[in-house]
């Protein structure tokens, strides 16, 4: 047990799903897991495991940015025995290209976090997916018939910046795909410790067009995207 988390050893299942909301963990454990029980409600952060299509997989809310999320798994991994983290959320387009509803999985991810620039002195460190993860998610995105892109994402600790979009122009001149606010952090700890970690997104709205998802959409985008990292989950369990 930690400060953040009061499940007991073995609560958690070696493959987990990492949403930000605490009610989409929710949602998804009552949706998608068979046999669902809570381990975590500290904070509210909660957090379920249960089976899907048999094997074992368990959800946590990282809450949102880098600083939460870096708590909850290194506490996953280091703490629990979680292997495989996959984080299901929603980011901005930064690329007309991505449509709203387009699934986006991060190859690699961009950051202005300190938690990332701050660890390798002279160095940048690069954070990536695990690449057989973001292939079985790719697999399974296009056995869904979802359109999918697989590409450089950006994690940033700033949702409201003062320049718009502007602040966003280097990243877009080099083909980053969209924005959110976790992915590097993930990839950073998980490289760190040796497990293996994924970020997969529902694009809701796209900074360039302006296009924005509906509540409607949203919903069943999600559906979408939960599945595929399922999917991977219980893929990586054998």
């Amino acid at each position: 047990m930690t400060p953040h988390n009061h499940a007991q050893p073995g609560d958690y299942a070696e493959a987990i799903l990492l949403p930000g909301d605490p009610l989409r963990a929710k949602w998804i454990a009552e949706t998608f897991f068979e046999d669902a029980r809570e381990v975590n409600s500290v904070r509210n952060c909660l957090g379920f495991t249960g089976t899907y299509k048999g094997k074992p997989v368990s959800v946590q809310a990282t809450g949102m940015g880098q600083p939460s999320t870096a708590i909850y798994v290194h506490e996953l991994i280091n703490i629990y025995g979680v292997k495989t983290l996959v984080r299901v959320g929603t980011c901005g387009g930064l690329n007309a290209k991505v449509k709203v509803r387009d699934v986006v999985i991060g190859a690699s991810a961009s950051t202005d976090s300190t938690i990332v620039k701050d660890g390798f002195g002279a160095y940048n460190f690069a954070p990536a997916a695990d690449y057989s993860l973001l292939r079985a998610a790719d697999d399974a995105a296009h056995a869904k018939g979802k359109t999918v892109h697989v590409g450089g994402i950006l994690s940033s600790d700033i949702f409201y910046h003062p320049s718009g979009l502007e602040t966003y122009s280097r990243l877009i001149a080099h083909g980053v795909l969209g924005v959110e606010m976790e992915a590097a952090t993930l990839y950073t700890l998980a490289a760190r410790f040796g497990a293996r970690a994924l970020a997969i997104c529902t694009m809701t709205d796209c900074l360039i067009t302006g296009e924005e998802i509906d509540a409607a959409a949203r919903q069943s985008s999600l559906t979408d995207m939960i599945e595929i990292a399922l999917e991977v989950a219980i893929g990586s369990n054998g």
